[in-house]
């Protein structure tokens, strides 16, 4: 069978679109915490006062602080902790996969994001929306010379009619602080790649660009800190490479401090584990807190909710 011929069966073209105005959301404005919401201080640690004074201490010395995140910290309605804390000069460098961008665009220009995906996959309307699909698109095209999360935050800046809430973007607000805000996507896990308007030279293009940035963040790290939050797969595999491109290059990066923020219990993480074990394939754990220090630095995992973690940083890092 021709698989070349197969591929052109599908007409995307044809793939019906409506508008995400009148889709029932799960996470609105409303949602979002605010910044004097009481932290969590049941669950504060020694190693997370450890880890707010790295966060200090690469500040003082002009070291990259790196937040990698997934799309559930924009869920979870922690977008003006994150906003606030790159206004303040804590975060350096703004990162996350293709979904994260896509929940702080539709906040940025709907008010609200999170549909709800089980009713919607069962007649295929999951992720058609012309806004979002369209505009992220527009953008990308526009502007991926500049990478992928700076040609977002470049469509909001010249189209404001369209963002009444861009002021909870974090990527504009990044862009506004000119910071680096950085999307690493995999092609085809974003619902923007299913739309007819989608460029997969700009998009790949746009995010290869970003991960040029992420290599010249990383390449500073020395004395740094490099956060994960949330991010099972693309921020630990993308850290891992950028490092290893800064170390082959010949910048130091090896006195740096790491840690990774989830749920998921992992006991004894800085034991040695054999492959036998399932948390030996969780690369959060070999790619963000063990491998990038085992030379120098340190690297930390805490099991907490967002809700619970993030504002509980935010306190150590502004009280």
């Amino acid at each position: 069978m021709n698989c070349a011929g197969q591929n052109n069966r599908l007409d995307f073209s044809k793939i019906k679109l409506q508008s995400a105005f009148i889709r029932k959301n799960q996470v609105q404005l409303s949602d979002l915490l605010p910044l004097d919401v009481p932290a969590d201080i049941t669950v504060l640690s020694d190693e997370l006062r450890e880890l707010s004074r790295a966060v200090k201490t690469a500040g003082a010395n002009s070291a990259p602080v790196i937040m990698f995140m997934g799309a559930h910290v924009i869920k979870c309605g922690l977008s003006l902790f994150i906003i606030d804390l790159i206004r303040r000069g804590f975060i350096t460098h703004i990162a996350g996969n293709g979904a994260v961008s896509i929940h702080d665009f539709e906040l940025a220009y709907l008010g609200a994001t999170s549909e709800d995906v089980p009713r919607a996959i069962e007649d295929g309307s999951f992720g058609m929306w012309e806004e979002t699909g369209g505009w992220m698109n527009s953008a990308i095209i526009q502007g991926h010379a500049s990478g992928y999360g700076t040609a977002i935050a470049l469509y909001m800046e010249k189209n404001s009619e369209k963002f009444p809430n861009r002021e909870y973007s974090v990527f504009w607000n990044a862009y506004k602080a000119d910071i680096p805000a950085t999307i690493h996507v995999t092609i085809g896990a974003d619902i923007i790649h299913q739309h007819p308007s989608a460029d997969f030279y700009a998009i790949g293009g746009a995010s290869g660009t970003d991960f040029r940035k992420m290599c010249e963040s990383v390449s500073r790290l020395e004395g740094g800190v490099f956060m994960n939050f949330g991010s099972a797969v693309t921020g630990p595999e993308v850290f891992l490479k950028a490092l290893s491109i800064a170390r082959n290059l010949g910048y130091p990066a090896q006195r740096i401090t790491t840690a990774n923020f989830d749920v998921k219990p992992l006991g004894d993480y800085r034991a040695n584990i054999g492959d036998e074990e399932p948390n030996y394939y969780y690369r959060p754990r070999k790619n963000i807190v063990n491998r990038p220090t085992q030379n120098g630095g340190k690297g930390w995992h805490f099991e907490l909710p967002h809700k619970a973690s993030i504002p509980l940083l935010y306190q150590l890092l502004t009280g």
